[in-house]
């Protein structure tokens, strides 16, 4: 832990409880409760979300009622009990048999909401020991969570009167399948979890950036030197001219064109051009209206139709207009084959900015240390970080260090660079510590989104249900920079076709720069914007066929033997038609269910159960992707794991370990995490694309083998011993012969250890043609949902009221991590599908961008699927994307199903689901 931050001189002294003890601290009475506690008297288990009240994640108690402390005054808890989550269980018996019933059911996943839900969930619990589920959901109703889609912690909270039940830790061979708790879990649960706002050196100095307020403009500075001079506290002011090496980044370095500040012009609302860096309370009383800044606001391009104009203003100086990148995918000939089916349907179809909305702002600091910089934040690509920043500063990569904080969700922004840059520079011209903390406004404002999508796609089959083609061009508005828009436009071609044998196909798109805010990684890269348009598609095909939706899908899917669109057979492990069959006794029963209740529906209730089908490429579009894993054996018998997969809440911290673990032979409970750190960690590559326990796993399981060979040998035995790990020695059983090995008689090689082993996997995959044919990843995963809703005809408002959802997993290494990772996934998916939309300018807050509440979640029934995939670590493959592309789309059809009315734009808000029940009335 580093220096606690001194706290802000003040003549007031506010006296409380804290934690049942007495606390006095100087702070002006009007300071948040929730800034007090954090900055000042270092309970950093109160996380702060958004200063607003919208998210819940600062709820603590105030004389045993849950407070958001981001909306009380310090002075308001003058002499009153104060109780957060460092104090919860000593508070309260509940609390300590909450903590564990999170941690057994699997509640806690990021971590970031989760005191806000402890502490939430305890003052429900002491009022009332045996709430219903309802009251549960609203007692929680008002702490956001991005992750788990509140299943997993609704029955927690249910069961926390039960005993307890046993999880000893799986014996040694035998931890993949188990259903392991977190390994990194007490931490999340009790508050001690460092995230990226948490800590600092206590002379850190703060930063503040200066952003556009227009889409596009271009801008100069006055006198910058006098404004420094004019308020006292504030050190500099940094622009572009200040960067010591380039000033541009990017997550794909052929593709590197953001800058750190822009140069004379804007390119998207909330582009930083300059940055103040000085002491705390100077920089937190600033008014930014003073910056000495003149704006002149240009002509942007807002939408991809003006973008694409003959003379729309350059997004991107140097680039021949404002396509970014085209993607391509041609098999066959589609013409011919729409020509000559039987059916064809096609569609127009729209999707919206959508934010990410993690519950923990970007946040962290930096130091220099000699001639090296360090940097701690919260991030999903520790090495890619490490190289953007010494490319900004002018450094080689090896005298930078990133040092991951745990992330309070990440699901693809965090990938991209978002504090790291200014810190890094403030901290390495000033030789002070730097750190930065968004805001949620500047967060939503300036962050990644999901690409805007618009697809046109046209489907055919033959008359007995076999699909012929899919015609499909879709254009992804990328924003002003290129993030990940080159992946996404390269991706989805390759999944557009959905899991489905489709003989003759075309599948164009373009990544398309506007002066909005650039779009990029978030789970499912494109694909279920895609989905929505494929497996609606489809719907219309097996409806204009007279087919049942589900058996048309069944018979179209992929198998071992069949080609994907890139002529890729994928041999042993294509769990797809299994996932579907999984779902026909739950489709039968909700179909007949819903046929039912609308034949004696009085009123304006209608039900509808839909069903969507979804395929995944683990890991990157035909490149590299290596992943390397080091674990060590020390003298004392214990395993470090060099682990430097950063775990955003999906667990690889415990499913990568419980990988190596059995490929060692070695109890689960011998190890040791080091955690991702470019100092200490090899480059276990980006959380990303669903590559982490496929891609990490695998390196995992290699090294486990290589440091089990390593035993074996120093015991001349057979591959097929058992080891026994006993203190400081190991004993080596085989064939009726033991042999005792006294680690602490032994040397310690390079790294310090007894034994290493190291491996890397890189996924065999090749290159695609100029028509997308190849085989671009070495696997996929499948899955299905089916989702039954409710709608009102009058309101428009769509209830979602049970998600079944199958999934082929490959092997699920921890089968309560999955299900969270579905249930996490089928969450977005329905904020996806009904109610999230960013608009650039708009909604900046958590207020107005709506997020799924535990109240809009429905029940989820998970149905894992084994095809193991004979590359991936035990057979397995990943699932933190693949989990939200088919809900959104089931959702859809659910909607026709329900109502005879197609929604062809997301979310399908009431208005817009009235306005296509009014459009249809109308056609008679």
């Amino acid at each position: 832990m580093l220096d606690p931050v001194a706290p802000p001189k003040s003549d007031t002294t506010v006296e409380f409880c804290l934690n049942g003890r007495t606390t006095a601290v100087s702070a002006a009475p009007a300071s948040r409760l929730s800034k007090v506690l954090r900055d000042e008297l270092r309970q950093t288990g109160t996380k702060v979300g958004c200063d607003a009240g919208d998210c819940g994640a600062c709820t603590v108690l105030v004389d045993d009622e849950p407070v958001c402390s981001c909306l009380m005054a310090v002075g308001q808890a003058e002499g009153r009990s104060v109780t957060t989550i460092e104090g919860l269980a000593h508070h309260s018996p509940n609390a300590a048999r909450l903590q564990q019933s999170f941690l057994d059911h699997g509640a806690a996943q990021c971590g970031i909401c989760t005191p806000g839900m402890l502490v939430a969930a305890t003052a429900l619990l002491d009022r009332n020991p045996a709430p219903t589920e309802t009251q549960v959901m609203d007692a929680i109703g008002g702490v956001l969570c991005r992750c788990t889609g509140y299943r997993k912690i609704v029955e927690a909270i249910l069961a926390v009167r039960q005993a307890p039940a046993a999880a000893p830790m799986p014996e040694a061979g035998s931890a993949v399948g188990s259903r392991v708790v977190r390994l990194d879990g007490l931490r999340k649960v009790n508050g001690t979890e460092i995230f990226g706002a948490d800590e600092w050196p206590a002379d850190a100095l703060l930063l503040r950036a200066v952003r556009s307020p227009h889409h596009r403009a271009r801008f100069r500075f006055g006198d910058l030197d006098a404004f420094v001079a004019a308020h006292p506290g504030i050190v500099r002011i940094l622009t572009a001219k200040d960067v010591t090496g380039e000033n541009c980044f990017g997550v794909i370095p052929a593709f590197a064109d953001q800058p750190v500040f822009a140069e004379t012009e804007a390119r998207f609302r909330g582009e930083a051009v300059a940055a103040i860096v000085g002491e705390a309370e100077a920089i937190e009383a600033l008014d930014l209206s003073e910056f000495p800044v003149t704006w002149e606001e240009l002509p942007a391009s807002t939408t991809m139709d003006a973008a694409l104009a003959e003379d729309a203003p350059l997004v991107h100086q140097g680039r021949p207009g404002n396509v970014l990148v085209r993607g391509r995918v041609v098999r066959g000939d589609v013409d011919r084959a729409l020509a000559e089916a039987d059916v064809v349907v096609e569609g127009l179809f729209e999707t919206g900015f959508v934010e990410h909305a993690y519950i923990e702002p970007e946040a962290g600091f930096a130091r220099r240390v000699g001639n090296r910089i360090e940097v701690q934040a919260c991030t999903q690509a520790p090495y890619m970080d490490r190289d953007d920043i010494a490319r900004v500063l002018g450094l080689a990569p090896e005298d930078v260090r990133i040092i991951p904080t745990a992330v309070g969700g990440g699901f693809g922004s965090k990938l991209d660079l978002s504090v790291q840059p200014f810190i890094a520079l403030a901290a390495w011209l000033l030789r002070r510590p730097v750190r930065m903390t968004y805001t949620r406004p500047e967060s939503i404002m300036t962050t990644t989104k999901r690409h805007p999508a618009r697809i046109r796609a046209r489907a055919g089959a033959t008359r007995d249900g076999r699909l012929v083609g899919l015609d499909f061009t879709g254009d992804f508005n990328t924003g002003a920079y290129a993030s990940w828009g080159p992946t996404v436009a390269n991706r989805v071609p390759v999944h557009a076709s959905g899991p489905y044998l489709v003989p003759h196909y075309r599948a164009l798109t373009r990544a398309v720069l506007t002066h909005l805010v650039p779009a990029g990684a978030f789970r499912g890269f494109g694909v279920p914007q895609a989905a929505i348009a494929q497996e609606q598609l489809y719907d219309e095909l097996a409806g204009r066929l007279g087919l049942d939706p589900l058996e048309f899908r069944i018979a179209n899917a992929l198998t071992d033997e069949l080609p994907t669109v890139t002529g890729q057979v994928l041999g042993k492990g294509v769990g797809i038609k299994a996932c579907f069959e999984a779902l026909r006794p739950h489709w039968k029963r909700a179909r007949a269910e819903a046929e039912v209740f609308n034949a004696a529906a009085k009123g304006t209730l209608r039900r509808g159960a839909g069903v969507a089908g979804m395929w995944y490429g683990c890991g990157n579009t035909s490149l590299p992707n290596p992943s390397t894993i080091r674990v060590g054996l020390k003298r004392n018998g214990r395993l470090s794991l060099h682990q430097g997969a950063v775990d955003i809440g999906q667990g690889s911290n415990t499913v990568i370990t419980q990988i190596c673990a059995d490929a060692i032979g070695a109890p689960l409970a011998r190890f040791d995490l080091v955690s991702a750190d470019t100092d200490i960690t090899p480059d276990g590559g980006k959380t990303s694309a669903s590559r982490q326990t496929f891609v990490s796993g695998k390196a995992a399981e290699l090294a486990g083998r290589e440091l089990r060979k390593a035993i074996l040998r120093l015991a001349n035995a057979g591959d097929g011993a058992r080891l026994l790990f006993e203190g400081d020695r190991v004993t080596v059983e085989d064939g009726g012969q033991r042999w005792t090995i006294a680690l602490s008689e032994l040397p310690l090689d390079e790294h310090g250890y007894v034994l290493t082993g190291e491996a890397t996997f890189d996924p065999p995959t090749s290159p695609l043609d100029e028509n997308g044919q190849g085989d671009p990843y070495a696997v996929y995963g499948f899955g299905a949902h089916m989702v039954e809703v409710e709608v009102d005809l009058e309101l428009g408002l769509v209830k979602a009221l049970k998600i079944t959802a199958a999934h082929d997993v490959g092997k699920a290494i921890n089968p309560m991590l999955v299900e969270g990772q579905i249930e996490g996934g089928a969450a977005q998916g329905l904020g996806l599908a009904l109610m999230e939309e960013f608009l650039p300018g708009k909604g900046e807050n958590l207020h107005d961008y709506l997020i799924p509440s535990a109240g809009d979640m429905p029940p989820v029934e998970s149905i894992l699927i084994e095809d193991a995939s004979p590359v991936g670590p035990f057979g397995a493959k990943g699932i933190g994307e693949q989990a939200l592309i088919p809900t959104a789309p089931a959702i859809l059809n659910a909607i026709f199903h329900a109502t005879g009315v197609r929604i062809r734009r997301v979310p399908a808000t009431p208005s817009r689901v009235r306005e296509a029940l009014a459009a249809v009335h109308s056609r008679g």
